[in-house]
């Protein structure tokens, strides 16, 4: 090891000091040595909630749920009961699982929690395959005051999203378009024009007027066309364009398509905390089930790191999947 440091030195032309200093830190372990080291700095996230009682569940949770006169227990032994009904959804949830290399209980937390506190409930996955169908004979256009989000986000402002790597390209391509929006025109008036204060999402990605997400995986628009180059990457599933708003539509609604972008967003949080966050949360569903309730995740992981905080924490929507855990694996 020592002899192949010398040769490289020597290769180098490097100065006196810092050839010796480097001959000094030289290790002495193997080469897969540093895999090893980088691979023991990554720290396991406990099983269970950190959190001894439920954070505080949002106020318009708590009133969608009143106004059809539910509780948040009838909700979720409600969508319990669908998923153990549904064998031929439960084979699709594991079959997609082992495909992005996650456990299926990380995909049944994410949709126990959308449909106990974000949606009204689940009644079947045969009713997304049919709205799907609907979806995709509606002429849909994602776009602002009659201007398609392709050409908006052409504008100078812009420039810098389209520079860089093409590495899971549509993930920090749509990301910085979302920063961008934020910091320069949501609310603001800009060459004359007055933007909505409302999110990226909201403004360009809702020609319905119908919700902000879609489908058994509660997925918006946005969320898919951030994930289409990771989707495309590992399964039969082409990459998604926004000029295309009704497949676009259809990936959110069609369960045979929207689960591989749910086990997307779980695997790339995942990936997130741990290249980041130095901690492996996928032995903790609670938390991946907050991340997807909030999304964001890199941003989030290095929030995480700057913290000094041991462990990453749970919202209402994780703690639940956590607390009802067992049954939860009792569908597998």
């Amino acid at each position: 090891m020592s002899g192949l440091i010398e040769t490289f030195i020597r290769k180098l032309a490097l100065p006196v000091s810092l050839a010796a200093a480097l001959m000094i830190a030289a290790p002495v372990t193997p080469f897969n040595g540093f895999a090893e080291t980088a691979a023991a700095s990554v720290r396991v996230v406990p099983e269970g909630n950190r959190y001894k009682s439920q954070p505080k569940i949002p106020f318009a949770s708590a009133r969608r749920t009143s106004a059809f006169n539910s509780t948040y227990d009838a909700k979720f032994e409600r969508v319990l009961g669908v998923l153990r009904r549904d064998r031929r959804l439960l084979g699709s949830i594991k079959r997609v699982s082992r495909v992005y290399g996650i456990d299926p209980i990380h995909m049944v937390g994410a949709i126990v929690g959308e449909h106990t506190y974000n949606y009204d409930s689940l009644d079947s996955a045969q009713s997304y395959y049919v709205k799907a169908l609907a979806y995709a004979g509606i002429d849909l256009s994602f776009e602002y005051n009659g201007e398609h989000v392709d050409t908006f986000v052409e504008r100078e402002q812009f420039d810098r999203c389209r520079k860089g790597s093409r590495s899971e390209r549509s993930d920090r391509l749509w990301s910085c378009y979302e920063r961008v929006w934020d910091a320069s025109f949501k609310g603001r008036n800009v060459d004359g024009t007055r933007y909505p204060k409302k999110s990226f999402n909201e403004t360009f990605f809702q020609p319905l007027f119908s919700g902000q997400s879609f489908g058994l995986g509660q997925l918006s628009p946005l969320t898919v066309l951030k994930m289409t180059d990771r989707v495309a990457r590992q399964s039969r599933h082409r990459a998604l364009s926004a000029s295309n708003a009704g497949d676009v539509y259809r990936a959110t609604m069609d369960p045979d398509i929207s689960l591989h972008y749910m086990a997307a967003v779980i695997q790339d949080a995942i990936d997130a905390y741990k290249s980041v966050g130095k901690v492996d949360i996928s032995e903790n569903p609670g938390l991946t089930a907050t991340l997807y309730n909030l999304g964001d995740p890199w941003s989030r992981a290095a929030q995480f790191r700057r913290s000094g905080r041991a462990w990453p924490r749970e919202n209402y929507y994780g703690w639940l999947v956590n607390d009802r855990i067992e049954d939860l694996q009792s569908l597998f």
